[in-house]
């Protein structure tokens, strides 16, 4: 694992990105002291593909926010882990654990190379409560994570499950259209049947707008994609 501390000078580039990940509103505009202070209780971390970020039961000493990279959340273990979730840069994971001070909910493993900055909560706590502009665009991105988790959920209701699985590839796809996510994960994501999943991605197939392999979908038809799942 490699780290970076954020007071070395080629990390200063990054305030900017500091400042919209921490709640992005134009209404709590964090000072340039802010931005120290939240360097001084972090510093980046560098995961390779396969690699955790935090296991499920551990300890939650630090949350993290995705700079670069994909990260799965999932529970169990080995044959019985189920993905919760994907989440991508801009992202905040493994918070409420540490908030609560209670092990982590689940595990944080890097689909690709990831670069987080993690937070360490004995030195997050202090300037949360120090430094009240800061606490509320944590709150702020905090929320705006929520609110884009409902958001799906809604948009999920009524859908049959070809338009579900539709939607969850236009979300997942990476710049080149692919989709790294077993069709038994998909099924996790939905909560479908691996069965429905099946027949969903098959349907899709035969229509020209996926095609699919070993824990890999891409898309041929993002477009088509797109408008099955109503967007």
């Amino acid at each position: 694992m490699g780290t970076m501390t954020l007071r070395e000078p080629a990390a200063a580039q990054h305030h900017a990105w500091l400042a919209k990940s921490f709640g992005r509103t134009d209404s709590l505009l964090m000072r340039p002291d802010d931005l120290e202070a939240i360097a001084a209780a972090g510093e980046y971390v560098t995961k390779y593909p396969g690699t955790h970020l935090f296991r499920q039961g551990s300890d939650s000493s630090a949350a993290f926010v995705i700079h670069r990279g994909r990260v799965e959340l999932y529970r169990g273990e080995r044959s019985e882990s189920r993905v919760i979730a994907r989440v991508g840069p801009g992202s905040v994971i493994g918070d409420i654990a540490m908030f609560q001070e209670t092990p982590y909910h689940s595990s944080a493993r890097a689909v690709d190379a990831v670069r987080a900055l993690r937070l360490d909560r004995r030195r997050l706590l202090p300037l949360l409560l120090e430094r009240p502009i800061v606490c509320l665009r944590w709150l702020v991105a905090g929320l705006g994570q929520l609110e884009e988790t409902q958001r799906r959920v809604l948009r999920l209701l009524h859908r049959t499950v070809k338009q579900q699985v539709a939607d969850l590839l236009v979300d997942e796809a990476d710049d080149l259209d692919e989709v790294r996510l077993s069709q038994s994960a998909i099924a996790t994501l939905l909560g479908a049947s691996r069965q429905s999943v099946n027949e969903a991605i098959g349907e899709l197939r035969r229509a020209g707008i996926v095609e699919s392999g070993y824990r890999r979908i891409r898309l041929l038809d993002p477009v088509a994609a797109r408008g099955l799942a109503g967007r």
